[in-house]
């Protein structure tokens, strides 16, 4: 074969100009089907931190807001719900947190960052029942011994008004703390924790 009259450049810049063609082909091609495995803008929603005004919370208020498809709790806890809650460790399975997964900076017996403003995800963790609010103090249905908290109806669990479960109830753990953090003395964030922040 005689390769005297070829002209080898052109060759080199059809060949490269071919590689070139396919790999923008490629890229177009590969876009689509790399888009379509991202989340949705309402799952991306559904996640995203929720910012709240906690300002117009009155003192012993309970507000609910709805976190990643979850009813989160906002309690503006009054002075004597927090007088009252050392009280109750003997009666609990769990007073310090030692067993319950929560954020650091929540790990106290408020189990809250400002002692006053409870956050709280507002499922049982037994079953994911939503608990209701019962902040009266020995109500006929519970008892005396009842001191304000959240009562199960699904199966009767009690958690004191710091989320923290009572002994020999069917729920095995503390109320799931968020992450969640102070924006200004009346703004927090739930969903993003001020270690996620610093980093």
């Amino acid at each position: 074969m005689n390769n005297k009259g070829v002209d080898k450049s052109k060759r080199q810049f059809l060949t490269t100009a071919l590689t070139v063609v396919g790999a923008v082909g490629s890229g177009y091609l590969a876009i689509p089907f790399l888009a379509q495995m991202q989340p949705s803008v309402k799952a991306m929603a559904a996640g995203a931190p929720v910012e709240v005004d906690i300002s117009k919370i009155e003192t012993g208020q309970l507000i609910r807001i709805a976190w990643r498809g979850k009813p989160v709790w906002i309690l503006n806890r009054t002075p004597e719900v927090l007088s009252t809650l050392k009280s109750l460790d003997n009666e609990l399975r769990d007073p310090l947190s030692d067993e319950s997964n929560q954020p650091p900076s929540s790990k106290n017996p408020g189990r809250s960052i400002k002692p006053e403003i409870f956050v709280a995800v507002g499922l049982c963790t037994h079953l994911g029942c939503s608990p209701t609010f019962r902040p009266e103090i020995a109500p006929n249905d519970l008892g005396e011994q009842w001191k304000g908290g959240f009562f199960c109806p699904c199966h009767g669990s009690w958690f004191d008004l710091a989320g923290r479960v009572y002994r020999g109830v069917p729920a095995p753990s503390n109320l799931e703390i968020p992450p969640y953090r102070y924006v200004t003395d009346t703004r927090i964030i739930v969903g993003e924790s001020s270690e996620e922040k610093k980093a």
